[in-house]
């Protein structure tokens, strides 16, 4: 019995040597864990897709400032016949009208609407480069709870499954003396009744395991096989919580994609505006025409053409769309100042978490310690006539909460570390200092911004 004890403590203590550090170099590792969700996250690789999308309406923007080039031809049959009222000659015949004209127009002012577009166009890139910043970190943050999941129940899995082995053993002892005559029918009954119920518990537990599992799949890619210890993050977030306050609303994605809707939605209202002033235009073309009349084999012209239109009224159509481009200008600042106020009150919501979590694991291994102790006393007690068999069953089960409360307390409180790290901003592959390839969005960026013509995206496609 000895034995299956320590056995038991063997196991709670898998989660325990996470806060202190020790891993195993053939076990997979939470960062190794964080490699695999970051880099093949169908969500994650979707939303980065979604940003290269978004990088194309810069050259759609700047196509503004570029020359329009047209060729037109036509060609067709003719049939003519004309007949002077008063003499002159008779015009009869047929032909084959044909013509070529190349046209290049470019815009000198459209009132400064093309200008705002790109700008506006640069900060949808920004925002959306925000967004996927959101979602890597949610991502690494299910990650990283799925993988403290599964050695928590895995861990709870060992516990019960040790309790159900040390309820069996105590049930062949009480049977030994119920057969010499020193307990009664009763004290059997009750050991039995308590290993019926262990063996519940290890049934439900290793259901909730199975459900983990599947998870752990889901969002990082691989089963979980010889999972090492997960340590806390608290290194890479301010020691004290007005820090953590300042530094969430300064680097947390949610504020500062918000921040970057405020400076969309401000220049569609300098482009909403820009609808009424003129717009200044030059034109050059040429055309070669051949056959067009009866009379006249080929005809050349050329033409170099500035326009100006001056908009004094469209039906209005115009100023309603000011109006609407302000408001919704309005609705976005209010939309930031409410994704602070979340932020500020997330990142109290898990700090507090954290520090809970922190004096939940101090009090649960107090709780282990003491109730080992306990049942020990119980169980020598029980040998000198002076505790029932009850009592050793009901420590042993007190022992066996203790057990599983540890384990939940260190799993929190890893997982709390993470969810602050998130709160302020910085639950990234940098910032953790991932073995992986970083995905740079700039790159697409850069490969797309300057280019005036091509169907094949950067990759080939």
């Amino acid at each position: 019995m000895h034995g299956v004890k320590l056995f038991t403590g063997a196991a709670v203590s898998v989660l325990l040597m996470a806060l202190a550090g020790q891993s195993s170099a053939l076990a997979e590792t939470i960062e190794s864990a964080l490699v695999l969700a970051y880099q093949g996250n169908p969500q994650l690789n979707a939303q980065r897709a979604q940003v290269r999308s978004t990088d194309e309406n810069v050259p759609q923007a700047l196509s503004g400032y570029r020359p329009k080039v047209a060729v037109t031809a036509s060609a067709g049959y003719q049939y003519q016949d004309t007949k002077p009222v008063q003499g002159g000659p008779t015009i009869h015949g047929t032909g084959v009208p044909r013509s070529v004209s190349l046209t290049a127009t470019q815009t000198l002012f459209n009132g400064n609407q093309t200008a705002n577009r790109t700008r506006a166009a640069e900060s949808q890139v920004s925002g959306a480069r925000e967004a996927l910043r959101v979602l890597e970190q949610s991502v690494l943050l299910s990650a990283a709870t799925t993988y403290m999941d599964y050695l928590r129940d895995s861990a709870a899995v060992e516990v019960q499954k040790s309790n159900v082995r040390v309820l069996e053993q105590t049930l062949k002892q009480t049977r030994d003396r119920f057969n010499v005559g020193e307990v009664t029918r009763t004290d059997v009954a009750q050991s039995e009744a308590q290993l019926a119920a262990g063996k519940t518990q290890e049934q439900s537990s290793e259901s909730q395991l199975t459900t983990t599992r599947s998870n752990y799949r889901r969002i990082i890619g691989v089963d979980p096989i010889n999972l090492a210890p997960g340590a806390p993050v608290d290194r890479f977030f301010p020691s004290t919580l007005p820090s953590a306050i300042e530094l969430s609303l300064i680097e947390n994605p949610a504020v500062t994609s918000a921040m970057y809707g405020i400076d969309v939605n401000h220049l569609q209202v300098k482009i909403a505006e820009g609808a009424l002033l003129p717009t200044i235009s030059f034109q050059v073309a040429a055309t070669q025409a051949y056959e067009q009349t009866l009379t006249i084999f080929r005809t050349s012209t050329a033409s170099a053409i500035a326009q100006a239109s001056v908009p004094l009224y469209q039906g209005g159509a115009e100023y309603s769309l000011i109006r609407q481009s302000k408001e919704n200008l309005a609705q976005q600042r209010l939309n930031l100042d409410s994704t602070r106020d979340q932020t500020r009150a997330t990142t109290v919501q898990f700090w507090g978490n954290l520090v809970a979590a922190k004096a939940q694991v101090q009090s649960a291994q107090a709780q282990v310690t003491a109730s080992e102790i306990a049942l020990n006393g119980v169980r020598e007690e029980a040998k000198a006539g002076q505790r029932t068999t009850l009592d050793v069953l009901n420590a042993q089960q007190a022992l066996v909460n203790a057990r599983i409360t540890l384990v939940t307390a260190q799993h929190d409180r890893v997982v709390a570390s993470y969810n602050v790290l998130a709160a302020v901003g910085r639950l990234s592959p940098i910032v953790l200092g991932l073995k992986t390839t970083v995905y740079d969005p700039s790159v697409h960026y850069q490969q797309v911004r300057d280019s005036w013509a091509g169907v094949r995206t950067p990759d080939g496609r």
